[in-house]
């Protein structure tokens, strides 16, 4: 019994503490209700000043959240934010009207400190206004005050300490991000100050000067001119020599901008060790903005008549290769261009193997300034130099060039540097023949004759005719040529500038059209004529076009270049009997008489040849007379060789005459030695 009570009380004891649990439970419950029913109770005024400006809430207060999620924004919230920017910015103002008004009452006082004799009084006031600069705010109230600004520039110069030189060149550099700071040091005489700074042997103290310097000639009218004045580019050049990249890339742009369109600069960047310092940078760096930068400064350069063979000797155009297989687009353009400029003053450099094959690779390219560019330097390269062409003829280069031809259509830039490598290609080296057969097996032929037709372009016209007639060497290409309407248009060509220089021959003045001389399409015209007449068919076309009249006519002609390609096609046409009768029957003989003792071995020797040719149905006394003229004046510098021909050979010539006529070649005695060895000569291709 005594344990039944016992348990009994302990159950009730249980039940009044579970009791009292449940009814502190109540309790909070409906002290949370409370709360909550104290938030729904605010008014929608209350509810957005609490999320709008929570700053006004009582302390202890705290607005209801309104979104279940917490990382949700509630409608109010997201049309608070503009309140909030709005707010900052008013405190920004207040900040900034703040730093002007501190600055503004300053600067008369700073102004004094940095005129100050004591160098410690005018470092610690470019410290100050070193802080200044760095404020929007106080930077502007400084830069409309031209007396502070001078002052900083005079601090500048006579700064004894490295610290003072730095803190005001850092002004300065601060100050030139502003059109108003820049005009302000133009006008305080900051140019030589910044100039003398480049001398400084501090790193940070020539990385201000030097930018300042660069913003004031971007932006500031007249800086040019000043730094020009104060010897800024013979303290520029010298900097070439440091080696942090990003200093050297805003330092070669200051060069450009100095150079560009001013000779004198150009020259005295040459004095000063420039194409060296310059070729140095393209070689040893790879920090695209400076490549970029530099190449622009040998742009400039390259167009200087002085500075190209310098250029060119430190290096320039190995150094500029280099660049041409690269990512940069602007910096490969600005290489192509600059080589296309240096190239003419480049035709006997060595080691540039690896350019032209690369150049040839670029032909094949659909950019056209890159065919214009890559065109014009293998046809300066190719000029005069026998080891280039046989490189760019043996890495694929003429047909590469046909290709261009083909793609240029109407753009000149490109089709009259091309023709003009494909006429170097085609001449003098041991490749040639191989070029001139290339040419005709990459269906490279009828482009070419095409080039021909109207309207006339005649600086591809020039090119064209010369290209025809290194073709025309080659015996593979006689017919092709002929079946692409070839005679004819060289005919027409050689007629209407024959008519042009007709016209103006009473005025002594030689006939320009488009930069060329129009005697020198006559004596391309002729001179390619000749070659072909070396072929029956082509020599019979010739003739049928009525064109002995105008060859003889141009055995008058007082450019010797003329008259001895007239001499040459009339010697080759003269091998059939028909047209050595019509060229009689014109009265050549009296001109080709007269030219027997031209001072030029080639125009005596043809001559000699026509006349041989047109006496062979003369009598025996007139071919006589005609040989001992033509032995005197071939003999006429050799007095030895003279008599020795006339005591032994003239009674062999002259039965000669009598029993045989001639053949083809120049077979008589006294002509072969001289007459064969100046032919060989004269028949050597065209060459720019």
């Amino acid at each position: 019994q005594k344990n039944y009570t016992r348990i009994s009380i302990t159950s009730l004891l249980d039940e009044e503490r579970r009791g009292e649990e449940r009814r502190g439970e109540e309790r909070r419950g409906e002290q949370r209700r409370a709360e909550e029913n104290s938030q729904y109770s605010l008014t929608r005024a209350q509810r957005v000043r609490a999320a709008m400006f929570p700053e006004t809430l009582v302390e202890g207060e705290a607005a209801m959240p309104v979104q279940p999620d917490p990382t949700q924004q509630s409608n109010v919230q997201r049309l608070a934010e503009p309140s909030h920017l709005l707010k900052t910015a008013i405190v920004h103002l207040i900040n900034y009207q703040d730093d002007a008004e501190l600055a503004t009452r300053a600067v008369p006082e700073l102004t004094k400190l940095l005129a100050d004799d004591d160098p410690v009084v005018v470092n610690k006031a470019a410290m100050i206004v070193n802080q200044l600069t760095r404020k929007e705010a106080s930077r502007r109230v400084l830069v409309q005050s031209p007396a502070v600004v001078g002052a900083v520039v005079r601090a500048m110069t006579r700064a004894a300490d490295m610290e003072t030189a730095r803190c005001t060149a850092s002004v300065l550099h601060s100050l030139s991000h502003q059109k108003e700071g820049l005009l302000a040091i133009f006008k305080s005489g900051g140019i030589p100050a910044l100039i003398r700074m480049l001398s400084s042997p501090v790193e940070s103290v020539l990385f201000y000067a030097i930018t300042t310097l660069h913003n004031l000639l971007l932006h500031q009218e007249g800086a040019k001119m000043a730094v020009r004045l104060a010897d800024g580019l013979q303290r520029m050049v010298p900097l070439l020599k440091k080696s942090n990249p990003k200093f050297l890339a805003i330092t070669t742009d200051c060069l450009q901008l100095l150079s560009y369109g001013n000779q004198e600069s150009k020259l005295i960047i040459l004095a000063n060790g420039g194409p060296e310092g310059l070729v140095f940078i393209m070689r040893n760096y790879n920090y695209e903005k400076l490549l970029w930068t530099t190449s622009r400064v040998l742009k400039v350069l390259s167009v200087c008549p002085s500075n190209k063979p310098a250029i060119v000797e430190a290096g320039g155009m190995q150094a500029l290769g280099q660049h041409l297989t690269g990512s940069s687009q602007r910096l490969i353009q600005n290489c192509l261009w600059t080589l296309r400029n240096l190239s003419d003053a480049a035709t006997k450099q060595e080691g540039l193997d690896g350019l032209l094959q690369i150049l040839v690779t670029q032909l094949g390219s659909d950019d056209v300034n890159m065919l214009t560019c890559a065109t014009g330097i293998l046809s300066n390269l190719t000029c005069n130099n026998s080891r280039n062409k046989m490189l760019v003829t043996q890495c694929g280069g003429v047909e590469a060039l046909i290709h261009a031809v083909l793609r240029a259509g109407e753009k000149e830039d490109v089709a009259e540097p091309a023709v003009c490598a494909l006429r170097h290609l085609t001449s003098r080296h041991q490749d040639a023949e191989l070029a001139q057969n290339a040419v005709r097996l990459h269906y490279g032929i009828p482009a070419i004759i095409k080039l021909l037709g109207q309207p006339h372009y005649w600086p591809i016209v020039k090119a064209t005719v010369g290209l025809i007639r290194n073709l025309a060497l080659c015996p593979a290409n006689q017919a092709p040529l002929r079946e692409t309407g070839a005679i004819p248009r060289l005919v027409n060509l050689l007629l209407k500038a024959h008519q042009d220089t007709q016209r103006h021959a009473s005025s002594a003045q030689q006939t320009y059209q488009d930069g060329v001389r129009m005697e020198e399409i006559v004596e391309g015209c002729t001179g390619a004529l000749h070659i072909m007449a070396r072929d029956p068919i082509n020599r019979g076309e010739i003739a049928s076009m009525q064109t002995i009249p105008l060859f003889v006519q141009l055995l008058y002609s007082y450019v010797e270049n003329v008259k001895r390609v007239a001499a040459g096609v009339l010697c080759e046409l003269a091998l059939d009997k028909q047209s050595a009768e019509l060229i009689d029957a014109e009265g050549a003989s009296a001109p080709l008489m007269e030219l027997l003792h031209s001072n030029n071995e080639g125009i005596a020797t043809y001559a000699a040849a026509v006349l041989f040719r047109i006496s062979e149905d003369k009598s025996s006394d007139y071919r006589k007379r005609v040989s001992v003229e033509l032995t005197h004046s071939l003999f006429k510098h050799d007095p030895a060789a003279w008599e020795m021909v006339r005591k032994h050979c003239f009674c062999a010539a002259a039965t000669a005459y009598k029993q045989q006529s001639f053949n083809d070649g120049l077979v008589q005695p006294h002509l072969s030695t001289f007459g064969l060895r100046v032919t060989h000569n004269l028949i050597s291709p065209i060459q720019a």
